[in-house]
């Protein structure tokens, strides 16, 4: 594959060490996920030329930016790189098409060129009637657009997105993620979004890279990352419950003790994981078919969608999700003793090393 954005982020701030091989090619659309402190941020500083890379390379479309082993060094300013901020960073004194101009005008257009190409971009994100507004005078979801127009008017080989839907209501997020999920798909450069939010990276992104402590954790499309994660964030991000541990065939013995069955027989070091969906709770130790049974106390009842999320503490730290109608039939209160059962079938299991070994009765 061809890559438009090829690069190693190695920087050192402090304590702190980002490094981070990112790759991304023409018109594909990577997500950047990790929690707070992971180093997403120092990532795309690195990237616009905010913070230069103690070691590695950034080359973008053929050309080094910035390569401290050869000296070579792009300011911002000269970079092919468009960013969308989280609070978009508007100029409160000009209009939405001179704010869109500005990058063009920077880039050698003069002024009438610049308010064409403008008045173009403002067309394309469904804005022509309020060219002339202020970014005071605009919504959330309108001065994103804008934001996103004044990226792309510079023809960016790169464009950056920086929690582009952070700022705005549960409302207004879900038709600007639509219309933001359109837009990207018709830029054919590289695009970067730097995000906490699992839905947005999972709606707008062909691609998820997930860092903590300044390292990739995890990384592959959607499908993957969501069947099979192996670190708790990532467990969290998806919505799973994830134990790691040595399995011999249908046993599974997690790290502090407590063996788990599972439906597949496996071999060596796994992860198994389950919703909490699949989490049954009852008063009494449960009779019959389940096969993973054990003591918890509730720790916390928090609304969940439809439903309401139940954390356990125990043998294992454990989340299940049970409806109002069960909730209140159980009586389920923080401090409150429950079973939690899990179904075998219900586990999904996959190595945690390579070659471990699985098969299937």
């Amino acid at each position: 594959m061809t890559w438009l954005l090829d690069a190693h982020l190695v920087v050192d701030r402090g304590g702190f060490r980002l490094d981070l091989p990112l790759t991304i090619a023409p018109g594909e659309v990577v997500a950047l996920l990790g929690p707070n402190g992971a180093g997403k941020t120092t990532a795309l500083r690195a990237l616009a030329g905010l913070h230069p890379l103690s070691a590695g390379h950034l080359t973008l479309a053929g050309r080094d930016l910035d390569r401290p082993g050869h000296r070579a060094w792009v300011p911002t300013e000269r970079r092919p790189i468009g960013v969308v901020f989280q609070d978009y960073l508007l100029f409160p004194h000009l209009s939405a098409l001179d704010n869109v101009a500005f990058g063009p005008r920077r880039h050698g257009l003069n002024r009438q060129q610049a308010r064409q190409r403008a008045t173009a971009w403002l067309a394309r994100m469904n804005l022509t009637e309020q060219a002339r507004r202020k970014p005071r005078e605009l919504s959330g979801g309108q001065a994103q657009r804008v934001a996103l127009a004044r990226a792309l008017a510079v023809d960016p080989a790169l464009l950056l997105l920086d929690e582009p839907l952070a700022a705005l209501d549960a409302r207004t997020r879900l038709d600007t993620r639509a219309q933001l999920h359109q837009h990207l798909a018709a830029h054919p450069g590289a695009t970067l979004l730097v995000t906490h939010d699992p839905l947005d990276a999972l709606v707008l992104a062909d691609r998820l890279v997930i860092i903590e402590d300044g390292r990739v954790v995890q990384e592959g499309d959607a499908a993957t990352i969501t069947a099979e994660p192996r670190t708790d964030y990532v467990a969290r991000l998806v919505g799973l419950n994830l134990y790691r541990g040595h399995a011999t065939g249908h046993q599974v013995r997690l790290v502090d003790g407590h063996v788990l069955t599972i439906g597949d027989r496996y071999e060596g070091q796994v992860f198994v994981a389950f919703a909490p969906t699949a989490v049954a709770l009852y008063p009494h130790r449960p009779e019959g078919s389940p096969r993973n049974t054990w003591p918890a106390t509730i720790t916390g009842i928090q609304r969940h969608g439809d439903n309401l999320r139940i954390q356990l503490t125990g043998p294992i730290e454990v989340a299940a999700d049970v409806t109002p109608a069960a909730a209140a039939h159980l009586k389920l209160v923080p401090g409150q003793p429950v079973w939690a059962a899990v179904k075998a079938t219900e586990t999904r299991a996959y190595p945690a090393v390579t070659g471990a070994g699985v098969t299937v009765d």
